[in-house]
């Protein structure tokens, strides 16, 4: 995988993080789950599936350009990704043992997408 490419992927990770937390907005957000309107008419879950629209696409861009073995790995970031904008944006504790798994993943990321 070329830089581009490569940084797209990783784009697109961080955009489907980003949903993550726009979903955790959206359920704070409904006073009422009973109430349909409360989900319909909820702006933080209408932009939640919005960016998982787009970067659902882009991912669909991603696999016509990169071997699957190669692009799906570059997934593994959002283990990373969303626990660290949950304690950025929602403040909520984040662990040693998931900065740690983190690095982990971030290794094995390494590992897979180097030339054989």
């Amino acid at each position: 995988m070329n830089f581009f490419l490569i940084s797209i992927t990783v784009s697109c990770v961080i955009g489907i993080s980003l949903g993550q937390i726009l979903f955790k907005r959206a359920a704070h957000a409904i006073a009422d789950a009973s109430n349909w309107q409360h989900w319909v008419f909820n702006g933080w879950l209408i932009g939640a599936l919005a960016l998982y629209g787009v970067t659902t696409l882009v991912w669909v861009w991603i696999l016509r350009n990169a071997p699957l073995h190669l692009a799906y790995p570059f997934m593994g970031l959002a283990f990373l990704i969303v626990p660290c904008l949950g304690w950025l944006i929602l403040d909520e504790p984040i662990r040693w043992t998931t900065l740690a798994g983190g690095a982990l993943i971030l290794a094995g990321i390494a590992l897979t997408t180097q030339a054989p």
